[in-house]
């Protein structure tokens, strides 16, 4: 399943420095506005020890992990949503991934340019979130104004839509990003239509220095009160260290990491969240031959997640022979938790849970 996150931010604040961290793709990083215009993608592996440690008890020839996508999008300025800066390019960028992460800017540094000329994670926040709530009015606008024409005829399906884009319209005005926005189920479909930018889930980024790290600091609290409101997460990362580490060989990364009292690589906890906050879990195929993680949506059954191996396997779809993580592991594999009576046997209605260890039977 191939998902993608957005990182967004203004100008200068470490998008792409964040960005060849994650990818260690190599994207330009400069200390000027819009040095990233075109966007970087990178396809990063999402760290899980369940996967490791699957692979030793079957000894496999080969460890496939889940992946995720990051495409690093060029900074936007105020005015975006008007054309200022590269504007219409970033807004249409974001419109195509599944996610945002929102990197802000939560450092001191006399040497790297602020395109606002300060240091204020609650501005740069407001500033971004602003541009694409005008863009979404922009577009709620026009939706109205084609769905009234449509309603003129007394379709009364109609009516009730406009009625719904009215509503968005009203929630827009008021400032608020349409993901804060409850929606019923037969409005859900409307929503979907849109591509609305401020109705994507959002991860904060808090890059700050190296010295700010382990604590945080008074601009990183400024972004965790914003995220509360919005029930969002928030990861600080220092991006600058971390585009150090990856350049390290693994036994002094280790080293550093112990120096600096970090227990886990900033990288690994962003991933991770971006992960969840897609509503992304993971089931695992394994055999001696390959042990490989999967990626699909929470509350997918069984066929569909054999879907995601290959389509002849939901097509003839059997059922689904199923152990969960930590009786493979305590029954020393797929042999042990038969014998142990662990492995369930799941029909087309069983809904995958993260962490299963499942073998698809299948007949085409």
């Amino acid at each position: 399943m191939a998902l993608r996150c957005g990182i967004v931010g203004l100008p200068n604040v470490g998008k792409s420095t964040l960005f060849n961290a994650l990818s260690q793709a190599g994207a330009e990083s400069a200390n000027y506005p819009f040095c990233t215009i075109e966007p970087n993608i990178g396809v990063v592996p999402v760290p899980d020890v369940r996967l490791t440690r699957l692979s030793e008890i079957n000894e496999s020839e080969s460890t496939v992990s889940a992946s995720i996508e990051f495409v690093d999008i060029a900074g936007l300025v105020e005015g975006a949503s008007k054309g200022e800066g590269l504007g219409n390019q970033f807004l249409s960028h974001i419109r195509e991934v599944d996610a945002i992460v929102h990197v802000v800017r939560c450092f001191e540094d006399d040497n790297i340019v602020h395109v606002e000329s300060s240091i204020d994670p609650t501005r740069d926040i407001e500033i971004i979130e602003t541009e694409l709530l005008l863009k979404d009015m922009e577009v709620v606008e026009k939706r109205i104004d084609r769905t009234e024409k449509a309603a003129r005829g007394g379709d009364k399906t109609r009516l009730v839509e406009v009625a719904f884009y009215e509503r968005l319209l009203e929630h827009i005005n008021e400032g608020k990003p349409i993901r804060l926005l409850p929606v019923k189920e037969k409005e859900a479909a409307w929503l979907k239509s849109l591509f609305l930018l401020s109705g994507k889930p959002v991860l904060y980024a808090a890059n700050v220095g190296e010295q700010d790290l382990a604590d945080g600091n008074d601009y990183v609290e400024q972004v965790r009160k914003i995220a509360k409101v919005e029930n969002a997460v928030v990861i600080v990362v220092s991006a600058d260290l971390e585009s150090q580490l990856v350049e390290l060989e693994e036994e002094e990364r280790l080293l550093f990491m112990e120096e600096w009292h970090i227990h886990e690589g900033g990288l690994s906890r962003l991933i991770r969240a971006a992960h969840e906050l897609l509503g992304l879990i993971t089931f695992f195929t394994t055999s001696p031959k390959e042990t490989r993680a999967w990626t699909i949506k929470s509350q997918t059954k069984a066929p569909q997640a054999a879907g995601e191996i290959h389509s002849d396997l939901e097509r003839g779809f059997i059922r689904a022979e199923t152990i969960k993580f930590d009786r493979f592991v305590e029954y020393g594999g797929e042999a042990g938790a038969r014998d142990a009576g662990v492995m369930r046997s799941e029909g087309k209605e069983y809904v995958v849970q993260d962490g299963d260890v499942i073998l698809f039977r299948f007949n085409v």
